[in-house]
């Protein structure tokens, strides 16, 4: 996978984000310290044995490369969704069945390595909440990839190994990726009401500045035991309680 994501706008300008690839950067790494691992005398439940001090030391020089990847990871994809976020005001995601792709073994560590859930989640917090934008999941079935772009001609099948689009109904030969992202974005102008969906076009509205919308508590909530529950039961019930119990030993005093 050589490309974590493009990007396509109203105007028709097309960006490509590259795949850092961490772990395939740290591949080497991770089986070296892997190997000195599995050298050690480590953990054993069945017989109750305890891991060496030397296991326990290569143990965490391996989880501080898995450590250094996760971290590269979401720091790229911290700066991709904001800087998506922050420009455009409506985005436009794919519904990707990533779990099944992930059962793919060809792809699966690739697939796990670019993060696309993590994605999809950051969008949608960031838009929502922080830049007051609008996002658009696209159906799972949206035949973004099999459309023609420039006249609107769907393919019946388009192998995942085929990474160029060539129109059958016009002369369009365009890239896989760069097609799909076409019709996403006029699937996101045909969503807008006014302008193309970009924030900075005429007629679209611009994003709020990050914490414009959000209050902060000045101090907690107050959990005195007079204004909630107290014995599992309101304040007018426990007063119902005690009438109920005076009048009862008013009908037995004369007895």
């Amino acid at each position: 996978m050589k490309t974590l994501a493009v990007l396509a706008d109203g105007t028709g300008e097309i960006r490509t984000i590259d795949n850092p690839r961490h772990m395939d950067a740290a591949l080497k790494q991770l089986r070296r310290t892997s190997r000195v691992v599995s050298r050690r005398q480590g953990p054993d439940r069945r017989t109750g044995r305890k891991p060496s001090k030397r296991w326990e030391k290569a143990n965490a020089q391996r989880n501080k490369v898995h450590h250094r990847v996760a971290d590269l990871r979401t720091d790229a994809l911290h700066k991709l969704t904001t800087a998506v976020a922050a420009e455009y005001g409506t985005v436009v995601v794919e519904d990707l069945n990533v779990a099944g792709m992930l059962r793919n073994r060809r792809l699966a560590r690739r697939i796990a390595d670019a993060g696309f859930g993590e994605i999809r989640r950051q969008l949608t917090y960031k838009t929502r909440r922080r830049h007051a934008t609008r996002i658009i999941a696209a159906d799972r079935w949206f035949p973004s990839s099999k459309t023609c772009s420039g006249r609107g001609a769907v393919k019946a099948k388009l192998p995942l190994h085929v990474r160029t689009y060539t129109c059958d109904a016009c002369p369009l030969v365009i890239d896989r990726d760069t097609n799909a992202a076409r019709n996403l974005a006029a699937l996101a102008a045909a969503a807008c009401t006014t302008g193309t969906g970009v924030a900075g076009d005429q007629g679209a509205q611009a994003p709020k500045p990050r914490g414009a919308d959000q209050k902060t508590r000045a101090t907690r909530p107050s959990r005195k035991a007079g204004t909630g529950r107290a014995g599992g039961a309101f304040p007018y019930q426990r007063a119902e309680a005690r009438d109920r119990q005076q009048d009862a030993t008013a009908q037995l005093g004369p007895w």
